[in-house]
């Protein structure tokens, strides 16, 4: 028999959450893998890390700053077989990267992916996507919370992120897309991931976000191809826009969700907030408790 392949873990930080940044390594090292398993922490905030306490080594980011350079950093370093990412706020659940090599064994597949437990405040709730592969159709209409970054491994020198992405904003979903394009992501439909919402860099940064969309939007122009996809980001840039305040950029982005599909519940969402009835911080507290974002 062949032996597994040897993976290498991206771990990117900025540095000033030492105690997440702990865990989540500790979490890596801690799966029963029976081949090589490689870990690099990646530095792109400057601040510093703990590096010799956790055992691994750690990098400055070397290439553009934020998180897609300090993720091509990580690649870079490593000489193994597959590449596989987790943020520092996240944990990888046990026997996810078994599951994951075998899966992409038996498929012969290059990207693998796996479903997420969301963890927010004292809430977890699985995120699955019945289904055990995953299409470009799939991710043009539907963003697929469970095809996460922490959740990646694939092979090594496939693909790279792209670190043209303004803010960092959406380079797992651009990666994950292109993946697909290639041949479908091969889906281990089992939570095997924790992802913690709570402590996320990215989340309220509401310009890198629309930022972000449009560059989505010009990047993959079949975005705008599929009714469904194309409401749901159209009623996140309403979203974002109600979020800071601009209330005619909401409006407008509002009403060409509800052209593309008159049923996309995002739409109506922005409006309210847009009009001062419900802010937008009420509105994500209860979609995150229940796994879900806007």
């Amino acid at each position: 028999m062949s032996a597994p392949p040897s993976v290498g873990v991206v771990i990117p930080t900025c540095g000033d959450r030492p105690e997440l940044l702990r865990e989540a390594v500790a979490a890596v090292l801690a799966q029963d893998y029976p081949g090589r398993l490689a870990v690099v922490v990646v530095d792109d905030g400057g601040r510093g890390c703990p590096g010799p306490e956790l055992g691994v080594p750690v990098l400055a980011n070397r290439r553009a700053p934020g998180l897609p350079g300090a993720r091509n950093t990580g690649i870079a370093a490593l000489d193994t077989d597959l590449v596989a990412f987790c943020d520092d706020d996240d944990l990888w659940l046990p026997g996810k990267l078994a599951a994951q090599a075998r899966a992409l064994a038996v498929t012969g597949g290059e990207f693998a992916s796996c479903a997420i437990e969301v963890e927010h405040g004292r809430r977890r709730v699985a995120r699955l996507a019945g289904a055990n592969t995953v299409t470009a159709a799939d991710l043009l209409r539907s963003r697929m919370v469970m095809v996460h970054s922490s959740t990646f491994l694939f092979r090594r020198g496939a693909l790279w992120a792209d670190e043209s992405a303004p803010g960092g904003q959406n380079e797992d979903w651009d990666l994950a897309l292109r993946a697909a394009r290639r041949r479908p992501i091969t889906h281990v439909d089992r939570p095997l991931v924790r992802v913690r919402w709570g402590s996320s860099y990215y989340a309220a940064r509401w310009a890198d976000r629309i930022a972000g969309l449009d560059w989505m939007l010009d990047r993959h122009p079949e975005l705008a191809a599929d009714r469904r996809g194309a409401a749901r980001v159209y009623g996140q840039l309403a979203f974002a826009y109600a979020t800071l305040g601009r209330r005619r950029a909401a409006v407008r982005w509002a009403v060409r969700a509800f052209g593309a599909r008159p049923g996309e519940p995002r739409a109506p969402i922005a409006l309210a907030v847009a009009a001062g009835i419900v802010p937008a911080a009420t509105v994500l507290g209860l979609l995150h408790g229940r796994g879900h974002g806007i």
